[in-house]
């Protein structure tokens, strides 16, 4: 168990970002481009948030883009389940043609092998 420990606490890096003008060391052993990327986005949103409001406490600010990122995660998640059902329902419906195909084609494949 210890073993596993070590290696973990190893492979996690640590990597500063800036995210609306506050210093944060993250501590990841994912990539470190993508953390940036992650504190980037985060960063931004804050940003618009804050100049479409009044408000100048960060905390407010702060809750206020996670409730935007939130939505857009919730949105895109509905988004891909009604791909996924169209996806399963297309897929079903070529399932069906191809049997129906497959069904019409064998009795003209048995006569043709009769017939010789």
């Amino acid at each position: 168990m210890n073993e596993y420990k070590d290696k973990s606490e190893q492979a996690a890096q640590s990597i500063r970002v800036e995210i609306y003008n506050q210093t944060y060391n993250i501590r990841s052993d994912g990539d470190n481009d993508y953390i940036l990327k992650l504190a980037e986005y985060v960063d931004d949103k804050m940003r618009d948030i804050a100049s479409g409001t009044l408000t100048v406490d960060s905390l407010k600010v702060a809750i206020l883009a996670a409730l935007h990122i939130a939505d857009e995660h919730h949105r895109l998640q509905a988004e891909l389940e009604q791909n996924d059902a169209q996806l399963a329902s297309r897929s079903a419906e070529c399932a069906d043609l191809l049997d129906r195909f497959l069904k019409q084609k064998d009795p003209v494949s048995h006569e043709i092998e009769m017939e010789q």
